[in-house]
């Protein structure tokens, strides 16, 4: 009586699992258009104040810049005086753990859900990402799924992360390979202060 999107003819209980299913994620496509308007607002203050309500996890000092995007904020993990730029994009579908000291720059994307290009029903896979500690992430980079970002690693404007960054490289290109690294290896800084309005 009932069949999935395959053609594959699905138990009541299926059924009924996949109508909840779709219950639950008509709530989450709600919850993330609240968040995306939130973006707009510009205060700092105000927008870690709704993102904590929704899930997200956000240290003491630590900024959002407006229009970020999120994709299931529960799984989202930011640490100490960390700062999101603009129009950053933070995949929540699987953990995504940033640690603190980080800056990542204006519409970085960070993805941890994709499709398996070898799976017949195109199916979406799940890898957990963590950013961390004092790592710096360049403008429009995209970090892809199961990634780890070592410790005090720079990744260069551009680049598409599809493997770990070890501690302290510097990575650019597409793919990203290692193309230095960097010669601080204790970090002590702050970020500071965002600017208010932003």
């Amino acid at each position: 009586m009932f069949k999935d999107k395959t053609g594959k003819s699905l138990t009541m209980s299926e059924a009924f699992a996949k109508i909840i299913n779709r219950i639950k994620n008509i709530w989450m496509e709600l919850v993330v258009f609240k968040l995306h308007l939130t973006g707009c607002i510009p205060s700092h203050s105000f927008r870690r104040f709704v993102y904590r309500i929704f899930g997200i996890k956000i240290g003491k000092g630590s900024a959002i810049h407006m229009k970020a995007r999120f994709y299931d904020p529960r799984n989202i993990s930011i640490g100490e005086d960390t700062i999101i730029g603009e129009g950053a994009v933070l995949d929540g579908r699987a953990k995504l753990k940033i640690g603190d000291h980080v800056d990542i720059a204006t519409d970085v994307m960070i993805y941890n859900s994709q499709h398996d290009i070898e799976d017949e029903n195109f199916a979406a896979e799940d890898k957990p990402v963590t950013i961390e500690d004092y790592v710096f992430i360049g403008p429009r980079s995209i970090i892809l799924p199961g990634v780890t970002v070592g410790r005090g690693a720079i990744v260069a404007a551009g680049a598409v992360v599809s493997k770990d960054v070890p501690p302290n490289a510097v990575v650019g290109g597409v793919p990203a390979k290692i193309i230095g690294e960097r010669k601080l290896k204790t970090y002590s800084y702050k970020l500071g202060r965002p600017r208010l309005f932003r």
